[in-house]
């Protein structure tokens, strides 16, 4: 065990900033944002309360009780917004869009959460980690989020099929391989684009990620804040920098962690540096784990971590000429093939490096012979409704006839180098297709830009080796808003909380407080605790200081989330 120092925020630096008058003033270094804040979330002492409906002054929403996290009080709320939000009286259709807050102390400023996606809920991600945001953010903020428009419980909801039923009986084509499957695919998917424009009618033209940026001015105005604090995973750095550029003059305090390429995003049909480290986070996984001796069970399969690697890799090509049958019983078996591991069980297990000691443990089990873990795990499940995802993807960035070829051949040209820049190359072959025959036209004109200068800057946050939004992209996020600053967690994982750092954590609390900024532009943190314990290790480190143990506690149960949206890759 170890002991760590309390946690200080790190020592102020105010960057140097042209003056611009088109800019809200900040307040001086030494104030507290929280002191500034109180005329912008009246005290309980000043709402209303209403058959158990809730207003606070200077907010236009009712709040209802939805539970407890953390010993904090958890309000819903609803709000209407225009289905353009940049020509707001062009039409009378809106977006319902649902929304959770956590309540800090009264009077704290609101702090928005986007979990990533894009089709990530917000609902869902503060009622499974609230707890563990809370603590790392500490009680000086209201923890805010949204299911954004077309997403989960928002109304309509993005969908390309009417009902469930139909989902079940249209949704479904052989696409395991680009080149045999490649002609039906092509022609599955006319039908499957068709059915998502005229499921979704005007709404599917504004589903993306600008009109959801404008949505959280909406949200910021209904609950009567003047300025932006944010923290947005994986798309939702999207959303951040989106938001960042659209409305600088209101962006306080955005944090953005695991970051995607905003400029690749919205210009590129085919993305080509999102995976650029993903197999360095493989070979994190047998590194680590030859490294760690027998705390990881994979480590008796070879000597050296080339060696696990390619043990591995030849078992995997095994895999893709002979699946494996798995019998348990006459209610419970199947098939195990090369996609269910590769992309249901190897792929998931890079976001997360607390899941490597369990997934080394069924790979062990599995190189041996011993598969029913991982049917269990990996084999059985029934997979995922994207068309959400689509939408978001698809509206936002280069697609359909205008911007691609139509005939299957010239699809083929331009998508097969993205099967040879990465053994992780695109799993998902129905949304290159979709891609090239998307029918709703594009009815925004974000263009990223550089040198974009806002209220306060960033702060940008990620993992030395994240496995779809690499350091690369986080630069360019650096590069593309004046002054900010970058912190690098150095270890693996998708976003900076995939692994527990308190050196991270002293950033966000300082940024979020009080405008602290690290003094270079790229600072690194360590990692807190090893990827692989052998047996009767501590479970967590021990801290000198009883708010940093609080802290660090949350962040390994925060790495510990099972599920984090993913990024959609081309």
């Amino acid at each position: 065990m170890s002991a760590k120092s309390p946690l200080d925020t790190p020592a102020w630096t105010e960057p140097r900033r042209k003056p611009s008058p088109s800019k809200w003033k900040l307040f001086g270094a030494g104030v507290l944002t929280v002191a500034a804040f109180h005329w912008l979330s009246p005290p309980m002492h000043c709402s209303h309360h209403h058959e158990e409906n809730t207003t606070y002054l200077g907010e236009s929403l009712e709040w209802k009780p939805c539970g407890e996290i953390a010993n904090r009080t958890v309000e819903c709320s609803k709000i209407d917004v225009p289905i353009d939000q940049f020509n707001p009286h062009a039409s009378n259709k809106t977006f319902n869009v649902p929304l959770i807050r956590v309540r800090g102390k009264d009077g704290s400023p609101n702090l928005m959460l986007n979990p990533g996606g894009p089709g990530g809920s917000g609902f869902e991600f503060l009622h499974r980690r609230g707890a563990q945001l809370s603590t790392i953010v500490g009680d000086g903020f209201h923890l805010l989020s949204f299911d954004p428009r077309g997403i989960n419980s928002s109304t309509p909801r993005a969908s390309c099929y009417p009902t469930e039923e139909a989902r079940q009986q249209l949704g479904s084509v052989h696409a395991l391989d680009i080149n045999k499957d490649g002609p039906e695919i092509y022609a599955w998917t006319h039908n499957y684009v068709k059915a998502c424009e005229d499921t979704m009618g005007e709404h599917g033209k504004y589903i993306n990620t600008p009109q959801t940026a404008a949505d959280m001015n909406s949200i910021l105005d209904a609950v009567g804040q003047k300025d932006m604090y944010y923290w947005g995973f994986s798309y939702g750095t999207l959303l951040g920098q989106t938001y960042a550029t659209l409305f600088p003059e209101r962006s306080h305090r955005v944090i953005i962690d695991g970051v995607v390429n905003q400029f690749e995003w919205y210009q590129e049909r085919v993305e080509s540096e999102d995976l650029v480290d993903t197999e360095n986070v493989l070979d994190g996984v047998f590194k680590e784990c030859i490294k760690s001796g027998n705390a990881c069970p994979l480590s008796s399969v070879a000597d050296t971590w080339q060696d696990l690697k390619t043990e591995f890799l030849s078992f995997m090509d095994e895999l893709k000429e002979q699946p494996m049958d798995v019998y348990i019983n006459s209610t419970t078996y199947g098939l195990l093939d090369y996609q269910k591991i590769w992309f249901g069980a190897v792929f998931p297990t890079l976001y997360k490096p607390e899941r490597w000691p369990v997934f080394a443990e069924r790979m062990e089990h599995l190189l041996n012979g011993n598969a029913t873990e991982s049917l269990l795990e990996y084999g059985l499940d029934g997979g995922e409704n994207y068309d959400a995802l689509y939408f978001v993807r698809l509206n936002d960035a280069p697609s359909g006839p205008e911007h691609w070829p139509q005939d299957l051949q010239s699809l083929l040209d331009i998508v097969q180098p993205t099967f040879n820049r990465s053994l992780f190359a695109p799993d998902d072959l129905v949304y290159l297709f979709a891609g090239q025959q998307w029918r709703i036209p594009k009815t925004h004109n974000y263009v990223p830009r550089k040198g974009v200068e806002t209220a306060h800057p960033l702060l940008i946050l990620t993992t030395s080796y994240d496995p779809v939004c690499p350091l690369v992209s986080a630069r360019s996020a650096l590069g593309a808003f004046e002054d900010s600053r970058l912190v690098e967690v150095k270890g693996y994982g998708h976003c900076s909380v995939a692994v527990p750092s308190l050196c991270l954590a002293k950033h966000v609390r300082g940024f979020l407080y009080n405008g602290t900024l690290p003094a270079s532009n790229e600072t690194q943190c360590d990692v807190d605790e090893p990827y692989f314990k052998a047996k009767g290790m501590v479970d967590v480190q021990s801290f000198e200081h009883p708010e940093d143990q609080a802290i660090h506690l949350a962040q390994v149960e925060l790495a510990k989330d099972p599920y984090w949206p993913r990024v959609i890759r081309k």
